[in-house]
């Protein structure tokens, strides 16, 4: 689809220079742009890509001022926050890239399950008894969806995510390929031969309000009541999320991240990739935990943390600097070792 460069400073509340009715048919990052794509320039260290891009529609910030002519096929939109306006067309483009009504054709809704008219279903999905779904879902193909699942208004639930029986996905979710939202908690018990007995896993996993799930992750249902994901929080590829963890509202994880068994996560906590996180434990609203550290015990208050098990993030540029300047410490104190030997030995000769 079409848009002139009038009609997307329309939507923006910006202003056009240049010609107004340059057409744009793209989106493109400003050093890659091409005929009929549209860019933005907000970071100033990618200004000199605006005098030589091919791009037909720049939006750049209200404040910039060409130190250089730019091209004659380049028309500007000049906007408050260019990076902010971008953000909004690309979700304005997103939306129209939304899948338009339709239940497809082999896929399986049980009988006593009433779908909304507005609603996409995708090939192979099944849906199975007692589901109810929200408006406006899109349910991509080959997804499975448990008996008496919820699922609220708006979501979308990309090819082969798999939600198991008695789940509660809220409103706007998004929930990429291959999650898996309810699979049993890693619950076992030895007995008195050493083995391991399953304990069932009965309870099940709440996503509230615009939680956002990346690609191959999985959340695993409570042993008894509920794994909550609070609202807001997103998740990213390849994260695990154990029984009865509790991860607090606005929350962000990037991959590889994995939480043990009933841990609770507080609000507004940042989560570098590949952390691992022990069970039973509690973290402080507003906590920051950096790439790859392991958290053991409880975190009392909002600090960064790093290292494993991880210290205040200030403490362990000391200590990392200490560490690094160990061979050198014990190569000094071979040597005073060496030449207190000598010493004695000098002294024993007499």
């Amino acid at each position: 689809m079409e848009f002139n460069a009038f009609q997307i400073a329309e939507i923006l509340n910006g202003e056009v220079v240049g010609n107004g009715q340059t057409s744009v048919f793209q989106l493109a990052k400003i050093e890659e742009g091409k005929k009929g794509a549209l860019s933005f320039l907000s970071n100033p260290k990618y200004e000199e890509y605006i005098y030589e891009t091919k791009s037909s529609v720049c939006i750049v910030n209200n404040d910039f001022v060409p130190v250089k002519n730019i091209p004659d096929t380049l028309t500007l939109i000049k906007v408050d926050d260019a990076y902010a306006c971008f953000a909004k067309l690309l979700a304005f483009y997103q939306q129209m890239k939304q899948k338009s009504p339709e239940i497809e054709k082999q896929s399986f809704v049980h009988e006593s399950v009433e779908l909304p008219e507005d609603i996409y279903l995708g090939a192979f999905s099944y849906i199975s008894k007692g589901v109810k779904i929200g408006k406006n879902a899109q349910i991509y193909p080959n997804v499975f969806v448990g008996e008496n699942v919820q699922i609220q208004d708006n979501c979308i639930l990309y090819p082969h995510v798999s939600i198991y029986a008695d789940c509660v996905i809220g409103n706007r979710c998004i929930l990429h390929s291959g999650v898996i939202i309810g699979a049993d908690g890693f619950g076992f018990a030895p007995n008195s031969k050493g083995e391991y007995e399953k304990i069932p896993q009965i309870g099940n996993v709440i996503l509230e309000d615009d939680v956002e799930i990346g690609a191959n992750s999985t959340i695993d249902r409570a042993t008894l009541g509920s794994t909550i994901i609070r609202k807001g929080v997103k998740i990213d590829n390849l994260c695990q999320i154990a029984h009865n963890v509790e991860v607090g509202e606005h929350t962000v994880m990037a991959a590889f991240v994995g939480i043990a068994g009933s841990a609770k996560i507080g609000k507004k906590v940042m989560i570098g990739g590949q952390v691992g996180i022990a069970g039973h434990l509690k973290i402080a609203d507003e906590t920051k935990i950096v790439a790859q550290s392991g958290i053991p015990g409880s975190v009392k208050k909002a600090e960064t943390l790093m290292g494993s098990p991880a210290i205040p993030m200030e403490d362990y540029k000391k200590s990392y600097f200490g560490f690094r300047k160990l061979p050198y410490i014990l190569k000094k104190i071979q040597e005073f070792d060496q030449y207190l030997k000598e010493k004695n030995k000098k002294q024993e000769n007499g």
